[in-house]
Parts: structure tokens; sequence; C-alpha cells
């Protein structure tokens, strides 16, 4: 969000702020939806780029179409186990995930922290939400 836009959300009453501190979410938590987005995305992207519909590769997979859609939409329903066997059906390799997965903002500030729940802001959109007025009774 650019500065100038970011000061007027602020100045007409919302707070500022990542989807991650929106959400209370921790670093790992935030990594885990940001890899799993990024792996969601590039499944469809390789797809495409082979012109493989979503049945071909649903019936690799062993599973239907209507997953597949699920799948590239980011459908926290769908296992990680069935995300990774579409990406690697689409012709993908371990070095490839690794290159997807390195894209993803946070992931390395989770393997410093080990299973630290520290948030953190770097990188991740920003969301606004009004502030709310306290309560006098």
């Amino acid at each position: 969000m650019d500065k100038v836009k970011q000061a007027r959300l602020e100045a007409a009453g919302f707070t500022v702020g990542t989807a991650a501190e929106f959400l209370g979410l921790t670093v790992a938590e935030n990594c885990l939806v940001e890899a799993r987005l990024a792996i969601s995305k590039a499944i469809r992207e390789r797809r495409l780029a082979a012109s493989m519909p979503q049945t071909t590769l649903a019936g690799r997979m062993g599973s239907s179409q209507s997953r597949v859609a699920k799948l590239e939409a980011g459908d926290p329903t769908v296992s990680l186990d069935l995300m990774f066997r579409g990406f690697f059906e689409t012709g993908a390799s371990i070095q490839d995930l690794s290159e997807v997965l390195a894209k993803c903002e946070g992931l390395g500030e989770v393997a410093q922290q080990g299973r630290a729940t520290v948030r953190s802001g770097v990188g991740m959109k920003k969301t606004a939400r009004k502030r709310q007025a306290p309560v006098v009774a």
C-alpha cells in the first residue's frame, strides 16, 4: 500500500496493518498460508503452460476436476499431500518446489526462530480496518 493511501486511511480512523496481524497469525501460521497459496498458484501456472485441462491433471492425480479447481483456488480443505501430488504431476521436481517455496515471505524467519510465536509484518500485504470507538457506559 502506498504511503499516501495509508496516511488517508489512518486519518479517516482506520488502523493499517498486515493480514497476518489482523488475523493474529504467528510467523509459522503465516508461512503455511503463504506456502499453500504459492504452491496452488504454481500448479495452475504449470498446468496452463502445458495446455493441460483440469480433468487431465485430476486423472493423473487420481482425483476429480472439482478437487483440482479447489486446489488451484487455495482451498484449505485440500491436503498438502494432494497439493504436492498435483504439483509433481505437472512435471515439477523437488528443485521446482524449492524455488516456489523460496519466494514465500518469512520462511527464513521461521527457520531462524524455530517454534516462534512472534508476529511479523515484513513484506506482507497490508489491510485496513476501522478503529472501534471505546464504549462508555
